[in-house]
Parts: C-alpha cells; sequence; structure tokens
C-alpha cells in the first residue's frame, strides 16, 4: 500500500476523531495535557486527540446530591427555611428562592469546589446578617430593600465564581409561635380600638345631624311665622286703609248732601248723633294734640269735625 495514502488515511482519522458538537444549552472544557486550555462553545469545534480532552462541567446538586450538567439558561435555588434572631430578639424563619445563571464557564469549574453549595451557603449567611440587623417590624415593612441588600452583597462574591445572580426573594418571614400569638392578640386589640372609635364617630355624627336637623326645623318655623305676621300686618293694614276710605267717602257724600240740601240738616244731625260715641272712643285713644273741639248742635261742625278725623286715621 502506498506509505502517503496511510499517512493520509491516518490524518483524516485522527481529525474526524477531533471533531465535536456542543449543543446550545451547553458549554465545554478543553483541557490541553491536563491544563485549561479553552472554551468549546455552541456548534461544530475541533480539538486535538491524544493531546486535548473534552469534558462537559458538572456540579453537585446540594439537595439530590446528583452530577449535573451546567446549563447556560436561568437556574433557580431554593433556600431552605432557617432560624433568624432579630435586633429585637424575636426568632423568625426566613426561606427564599434564589435564580442564578453561568457568567463564566471557567471560573465556574476552576474558581472554588462545589460553587453551587457554596452560593447557597453565602446566601443563608448574609440573610441572617440583614435580618439581625432589622426589628421584626422592620422586616416585613423593608422586605424589598432586604432582597436587594442581599443580592448586592452575594453577587460580589459569586461573580469570583463565574455565578451570576439575577434575583433574590425572600418567601416566608414566620416568627415563631408565641410571637405570632401576640401580634395576633394585639391585631385583635387594634381591631376593638377602631370599632369602638368608629362607633363614637358615628354616635357623634348622628347627633350633629340630629342638631342640624332641629336648627333648620326651628329657622324654617321662625321664618314662617315671621312671614305669617307680615301677611298679617299687611292684610291689617290694607283693611284699616279701605276702612279710614270708605269713611272719608262718606263724610265727603254727607257734605255734599248737606251743601244741596239744607232742609236735611235736622236729619243729618240725628244720624251723626249715632255714631258720635264711637267717635269719642277713638278719640280718646288718639295721640296727643289729637283732641277736636266740636258744636255737637252743629251739622258743619260735626262735618268738619269727621273730615278732620278721617285726615288723621288716614295718615296714621
Amino acid at each position: 500500500m502506498n506509505p502517503a495514502l496511510i499517512v493520509a488515511i491516518v490524518i483524516a482519522s485522527y481529525g474526524a476523531l477531533g471533531i465535536k458538537f456542543t449543543d446550545t444549552r451547553y458549554q465545554k472544557i478543553v483541557k490541553r495535557l491536563g491544563l485549561y486550555n479553552r472554551i468549546m462553545t455552541e456548534g461544530w469545534s475541533w480539538h486535538a486527540p491524544l493531546i486535548e480532552k473534552v469534558e462537559t462541567p458538572k456540579y453537585l446538586d446540594p439537595y439530590s446530591k446528583e452530577l449535573k450538567s451546567v446549563s447556560l439558561k436561568e437556574q433557580i435555588l431554593d433556600i431552605p427555611p432557617q432560624g433568624c434572631i432579630t435586633k429585637d430578639n424575636v426568632t423568625v424563619s426566613v426561606d427564599g428562592v434564589l435564580y442564578w445563571k453561568i457568567s463564566k464557564l471557567e471560573n465556574f469549574v476552576f474558581g472554588i469546589d462545589n460553587p453551587i453549595l457554596a452560593m447557597k451557603e453565602l446566601v443563608l449567611t448574609k440573610i441572617r446578617t440583614e435580618v439581625g440587623g432589622l426589628d421584626l417590624d422592620e422586616t416585613f415593612i423593608a422586605r424589598n430593600d432586604l432582597n436587594k441588600r442581599i443580592l448586592r452583597e452575594v453577587t460580589e462574591s459569586t461573580m469570583e465564581w463565574g455565578i451570576e445572580v439575577t434575583r433574590l426573594e425572600l418567601k416566608d418571614l414566620t416568627p415563631d409561635q408565641r410571637v405570632l400569638e401576640a401580634m395576633e392578640q394585639q391585631m385583635t386589640a387594634e381591631r376593638a380600638k377602631r370599632a369602638l372609635i368608629l362607633e363614637s364617630e358615628g354616635e357623634k355624627q348622628r347627633e350633629i345631624n340630629v342638631a342640624e336637623g332641629l336648627a333648620e326645623a326651628t329657622l324654617i318655623e321662625a321664618k314662617a311665622k315671621k312671614e305669617r305676621l307680615i301677611l298679617e300686618a299687611e292684610g291689617e293694614a290694607v283693611s284699616q286703609t279701605k276702612l279710614a276710605e270708605a269713611k272719608a267717602s262718606a263724610a265727603l257724600a254727607i257734605a255734599k248732601a248737606i251743601e244741596e240740601n239744607k232742609s236735611s240738616e235736622e236729619a243729618l244731625r240725628l244720624l251723626l248723633a249715632k255714631d258720635w260715641m264711637k267717635m269719642g272712643e277713638k278719640m280718646a285713644d288718639a295721640k296727643a294734640g289729637s283732641v277736636l273741639m266740636i258744636d255737637p248742635q252743629s251739622p258743619a261742625s260735626l262735618i268738619a269735625a269727621l273730615k278732620q278725623f278721617t285726615q288723621k286715621d288716614k295718615e296714621s
């Protein structure tokens, strides 16, 4: 056989043995003579057989204790519940969930032994430290700030291990049973207090509404009474005016009759004498300066007095 052909076949076989395909979800480590050389990325790649060795990195799952291939996708790490003591000496149980992904594969493989377990322990330590610096009430109020602080501190360390922590969420912060019972009693007392306050405010508002209703009713009644008195006074004024006008008209008619017929003077004297007493009563109630001097035997004097009295009645 031709030696050149043999050499060509050997070279071709050697080259074919060095061809590798890498899935998009993973990366591979290439070691040359036992030392790290490079990263084999997705797609087709070639390495030198016998001289270089290709390995798929794996890590030990801290819970299942199984070896798993390192994926480039974002992954989840459960943080188990652990007891933490707050600043005011209250024990709380805290758990959470961590989202992470590979940022630099060579650091993940060669940076630290069992990086996932190391990351879990680091998170637990940071949680205990941060919760220990807060009072119990602050742990519930400032949960978002607590998440951010722990995430920032964890990321600073894990970046050296080739791990990027993308998100951290504390799921539950549960005080121990005695504290829960005390909190329940406190909430019950607060609810009872608020109920009493609302009841007293409702009673106060009811009394205000009743008082306002009474005041409004009194005001309406006063206005109605005022309007009634005004109408009565106006009616009385109109009545007096009409009566005065009627008396004036009668007096004028009598005076005209006397002037036209002198023989009716005696009859007029008798007619006027009938109302003399009534006019005297009114004159007695008249204001000072309203007394009339008349001659009851003279019809002319009576007529003049009647005109003068009627005129004063109109003016009043």
